[in-house]
């Protein structure tokens, strides 16, 4: 009786495991790759309500592996080689171009969609914005080309401003981008008549420091 229950058992699980196997295929592996995912809790929530209301649902029918490099730019390369490691369908990256740049890096062949960045073109991420070609896509938002459109509008709704402050954080973009925008903001400011003060602002901790300086300092050029 044991070895025809142990049988009856046996076939059962071998039964079974095909069926827990097509089961398992069906359920996505994403890879989610962050700068500081406390910075920015709300792109994870809209990220997350983007699969649910595609019928994803996070520990239903699709696994998220999380990485994040809490705020630490240069431990992006290590967190996309664990994503690549792991054999995800697809790594989503969030935080700008420099996270996307770690996971392209880190695979060929692994599908990358990036939530936003600002000149994709320039920095190395697609080929254009019409074909991206490769393995990464993603949304940009050409704040390369839009910087001195801004400055612009903030003239229009502000006529009497004579000087603005820039708060802008140093290594969060491609090089080649930031240097873009920050000329492109000195250009635009001249045009305007606007004396523009940079005022930098690596992680949250600064803002403090940074606003204050806003108040106190004289405008200076960026160098």
């Amino acid at each position: 009786m044991r070895l025809i229950g142990f049988a009856v058992i046996l076939a059962l699980s071998l039964l079974a495991a095909p069926l827990a196997a097509q089961q398992a295929a069906k359920i996505a592996r994403i890879g989610y790759l962050t700068v500081d995912m406390a910075a920015n809790p709300h792109v994870r929530e809209a990220f997350l309500q983007g699969l649910r209301d595609l019928g994803y649902v996070e520990g239903r029918n699709v696994v998220i592996e999380y990485r994040d490099a809490e705020g630490k730019f240069e431990r992006l390369p290590a967190r996309a080689a664990e994503l690549v490691a792991l054999k995800v369908d697809v790594i989503v990256t969030a935080g700008g171009t420099l996270p996307a740049l770690a996971a392209k890096q880190a695979t060929k062949t692994i599908p990358i969609v990036f939530a936003s960045a600002p000149d994709p073109v320039t920095d190395g991420l697609v080929t254009s914005l019409a074909r991206p070609g490769g393995n990464v896509t993603g949304l940009s938002n050409l704040a390369a080309e839009l910087v001195g459109k801004r400055l612009e509008q903030f003239k229009q709704a502000v006529p009497g401003v004579s000087r603005v402050a820039v708060l802008w954080q140093p290594g969060g973009l491609g090089e080649r981008t930031e240097k873009g925008m920050l000329k492109g903001a000195e250009v635009a400011a001249r045009a305007l008549g606007v004396r523009l003060q940079f005022v930098e602002a690596r992680s949250p901790a600064d803002f403090d420091r940074a606003f204050t300086e806003m108040t106190s300092a004289s405008p200076r050029p960026y160098e």
